[in-house]
C-alpha cells in the first residue's frame, strides 16, 4: 500500500511541476512517470527496512 502511495503522490507531485514550468503533455507524462517510479521504489525500500525493523 505504502509502495501505491509513493507512485501515485510522486506522479501527482511531479506532475504538477512540470504543467507550472509549462512544459507540454509529453514534459508532463515524462516527469510524472519517472518520479512516480523514483518515489515507489523509495517508499518500497522504507516498506523493506520498516518490515525488517519490526519483525
Amino acid at each position: 500500500m505504502l509502495v501505491l502511495a509513493g507512485f501515485v503522490g510522486g506522479a501527482l507531485w511531479d506532475g504538477y511541476l512540470a504543467r507550472r514550468r509549462e512544459g507540454n503533455r509529453l514534459d508532463i507524462l515524462q516527469y510524472a512517470t519517472s518520479f512516480g517510479i523514483a518515489f515507489g521504489l523509495i517508499a518500497f525500500f522504507t516498506s523493506v527496512i520498516l518490515l525488517r525493523i519490526t519483525s
